[in-house]
């Protein structure tokens, strides 16, 4: 039998079912491409495109929620905020991101894209402290903030307003860095029917 958890334990974050946008726009990472998943908690975006196949490299700063993470994934054990970027040098076919804010890590995600790389972003935006947590500015973005933040990608798809359940505020991204088309065609980036997103 399993003792009970230590109330003074930190929660783990990322037990859930993977995100609806992050599902909706996984089709666009090449397959079996590498995947960097940022401050992955218990991973269950790590497990999504680990499914898939993909190389998944899951960070966070929990052991705990670390230790969740399934076989196969290599996980690292970083401070985003506080440490080195442990990952210089290298870079991935996507880079997903929810429900986390650290604004000096824009340009580090943006140089960690691959030509061709993805990078899935949804967080909490302005607003959300009338509903709840995280309700301080440092965790809230700004309006059009990531259409901002990563305007040298190619927007694929942009979402930002209110959602009812639970209810929060929230602005979402996927984009793509440029690989290159010849006589400057556009990149073809094909789109999932709302139909078949993931209830």
């Amino acid at each position: 039998m399993n003792p009970a958890p230590s109330p003074t334990a930190p929660a783990v974050h990322g037990l859930g079912a993977p995100s609806r946008w992050v599902q909706r726009w996984s089709h666009l990472v090449q397959p079996k491409g590498r995947v960097l998943d940022v401050a992955c908690g218990a991973g269950r975006h790590s497990r999504w495109f680990a499914q898939r196949q993909h190389a998944v490299v899951a960070v966070d700063r929990a052991p705990e929620a670390l230790a969740a993470l399934p076989a196969g994934v290599e996980a690292v054990c970083a401070d985003l905020e506080g440490g080195p970027w442990p990952f210089l040098g290298q870079t991935f076919d996507a880079v997903v991101v929810t429900n986390y804010l650290w604004r000096p890590l824009f340009p580090v995600l943006l140089a960690s894209l691959a030509p061709g790389g993805v990078l899935i972003y949804e967080t909490f935006a302005l607003g959300n402290e009338s509903v709840g947590k995280p309700s301080r500015p440092d965790f809230l973005l700004r309006p059009a903030e990531l259409l901002q933040a990563f305007d040298e990608l190619e927007t694929v798809a942009y979402e930002a307003g209110f959602e009812a359940s639970p209810e929060r505020f929230v602005q979402r991204l996927c984009a793509v860095r440029p690989n290159g088309q010849p006589n400057g065609a556009p990149a073809r980036y094909p789109l999932t029917p709302l139909s078949a997103t993931p209830g």
